[in-house]
């Protein structure tokens, strides 16, 4: 399932244009770091876009996310082992339990795009401002946006160390910027 393809089966199960844009962007920053450790860019991209297909259906019950969203991609015939991924991406439920380069990008991307994009926001829009400098001083501030979980970013330390995460993240962002609204 190429990009678009996955763009528009999430766009059957999300409605939320917020959560859309969440997801292309944990894609975008999944397929960077593909690109980076010479993985498959086309199945780390889809993995990120899809991994919360589910969240509008499952209506905030942590106990069924993740969950939900296998099923719904089996469903739709995505590889076995990516809808996996997305089951086992629900950090309440499988915390300290990762240690794919996949799955540990995953965690670090769906952090670190709320992150990025809100460190952009404060910028004016414009995310060609942000560096690494000032997402590494962001980050330290426990009340800017709070709901990226820093702990969760860290995760991606033994594939990768988080300053070059950054740039990774920034450079996979920066080619969809336009369609995150940003600059």
């Amino acid at each position: 399932m190429d990009r678009p393809a996955s763009i528009s089966l999430l766009r059957t199960y999300v409605h939320d244009e917020h959560l859309v844009r969440h997801c292309r962007a944990t894609g975008a920053i999944m397929k960077a770091m593909a690109g980076h450790l010479s993985a498959d860019t086309g199945r780390w991209e889809r993995i990120g876009i899809l991994h919360d297909i589910d969240f509008e259906q499952v209506q905030g019950d942590m106990q069924r996310h993740g969950v939900a969203g296998a099923e719904i991609l089996k469903d739709h015939g995505i590889d076995p082992e990516d809808a996996e991924i997305i089951r086992r991406h629900n950090h309440l439920l499988h915390h300290d339990t990762y240690s794919s380069p996949v799955e540990l990008a995953l965690q670090a991307a769906d952090s670190a795009s709320g992150l990025i994009i809100a460190c952009a926001l404060v910028k004016g829009g414009r995310l060609s401002d942000v560096t690494v400098k000032t997402l590494l001083k962001k980050a330290k501030e426990k009340s800017f946006a709070a709901g990226c979980d820093r702990d969760r970013i860290a995760l991606i330390q033994p594939v990768i160390g988080v300053p070059e995460f950054y740039v990774v993240a920034l450079s996979g962002l920066m080619e969809i910027r336009s369609e995150l609204g940003l600059s």
